[in-house]
């Protein structure tokens, strides 16, 4: 088997081929444009993930693009991370900055009502976009933006329940990265660094955490010592793609310093007692996981993300009609469908395998006295004569999304 082109799979290139997504000077470096094609797969993956969330108890919340200096400035991220922000636009109440992450605002949901210890964990989540000011020299594509969606989510539990909302997340994790292709992973432990905030009994008990959760699960941890933030040790999961490079995507780590400065609490049977805060991100970035996607599968996505699923291909002039009422029949059982007629039948079927269409429905003279289809899928593979009824049987099972399983 030859090795694959590295230069064949550059995301920036096969955007532009398949029309998926274009960045352009006029509206700005590092912003991103989706185009239909690709903002139906980026659809596809929110609902996947937006229906994985609530089988597993998480709540969804939405939070504004920009926020006051002095939420910022509570929050660290003026005293730590500046330097990536949008320069402050001044409005009359004070400078506001773009967000550049999404935890000041869960956090202050939370801090909206006295919380019990019967509500806890609570797990808030949200495709939110934020903003950084990334250097020029480094944007690259996708991989490196200055607008981007993050897919956050910040658990907010009682110090007892934190390693099985850890174990529980990188299961999630796991099976997520699953779905989409990614089965080799590795998992990187971070612990405390030099300069820290909180505990030192605090960092412990919580790295003890991370490795009984990774127990759990059955996942080998590579240690990273010293690796941790200021704030709190971590997990991150990498993944091999087809061109064996690694990719840090999801995350998991504790936060030692936002309770305090957010100054949360629970009340547990008439006490006040502080709560774990839990940063979590599955895709992490939303843009940079489908630049990793692309250049793994070479845009021939799954079945169930593709903007193309089934191209029908009349043999003739003499049949289109018949294509058409296929399409009809498909299109209508939720599947998506075009029907290329005209020109001779191989360079249409070539088109299609370049453009990656998983499913080709070849109909002559026969198929149409027939009311049937020659199925085809990807890589010429041949799956036979199919009657209507149980062609729209078939594709409904093989495009359909991958369940989602419930919190175990």
């Amino acid at each position: 088997m030859s090795p694959v082109d590295p230069s064949s799979r550059d995301h920036r290139r096969l955007g532009q081929q398949l029309d998926l997504f274009s960045l352009h000077e006029a509206i700005g470096p590092g912003l991103v444009l989706w185009h239909p094609r690709g903002a139906f797969i980026r659809k596809r993956m929110e609902d996947w993930w937006r229906d994985a969330h609530l089988a597993r108890g998480y709540q969804f919340v939405a939070s504004p693009h920009v926020g006051n200096g002095a939420l910022w400035e509570r929050s660290g991220h003026l005293a730590q991370y500046r330097d990536s922000m949008f320069p402050a636009m001044p409005m009359e109440s004070g400078e506001v900055f773009l967000k550049p992450m999404n935890c000041p605002f869960h956090l202050q949901i939370v801090k909206a009502r006295p919380r019990r210890r019967e509500e806890l964990p609570l797990r808030l989540c949200e495709l939110g976009q934020v903003y950084r000011n990334e250097p020029s020299g480094a944007l690259h594509g996708l991989f490196r933006a200055r607008g981007f969606v993050q897919d956050d989510a910040h658990l907010i539990c009682a110090p007892e329940q934190a390693e099985a909302e850890v174990a529980e997340v990188l299961a999630f994790a796991l099976e997520l990265l699953g779905i989409f292709g990614f089965h080799d992973v590795r998992v990187l432990l971070s612990s405390r660094p030099a300069r820290f905030v909180g505990e030192v009994a605090a960092w412990d008990a919580a790295e003890k955490a991370l490795h009984r959760a990774a127990a759990k699960v059955g996942v080998a941890l590579e240690l990273q010592p010293g690796g941790g933030a200021f704030y709190g040790p971590k997990l991150d999961v990498l993944v091999r793609d087809a061109l064996g490079r690694h990719w840090q995507c999801s995350s998991v780590q504790f936060d030692f310093n936002l309770p305090r400065a957010f100054e949360l609490s629970f009340d547990d049977g008439g006490v006040q007692r502080e709560p774990i805060v839990i940063h979590r991100a599955l895709f992490g970035s939303l843009e940079r996981f489908f630049a990793i996607l692309l250049e793994h599968c070479g845009g021939a996505f799954p079945a169930w993300l593709m903007p193309e699923q089934v191209r029908v291909l009349p043999v003739d002039d003499a049949v289109v009609g018949y294509a058409h009422e296929v399409g009809r029949w498909l299109s209508d059982a939720g599947m998506q469908v075009s029907v290329s007629a005209g020109g001779n039948l191989g360079p249409r079927v070539r088109a299609a395998d370049v453009e990656h269409v998983p499913f080709l429905a070849i109909v002559g003279g026969r198929e149409a006295q027939a009311r049937s289809v020659s199925l085809r899928g990807r890589n010429a593979e041949a799956l036979g004569d199919m009657r209507l009824e149980h062609l729209v049987e078939k594709l409904s099972g093989w495009l359909a999304p991958p369940p989602v399983r419930p919190r175990r």
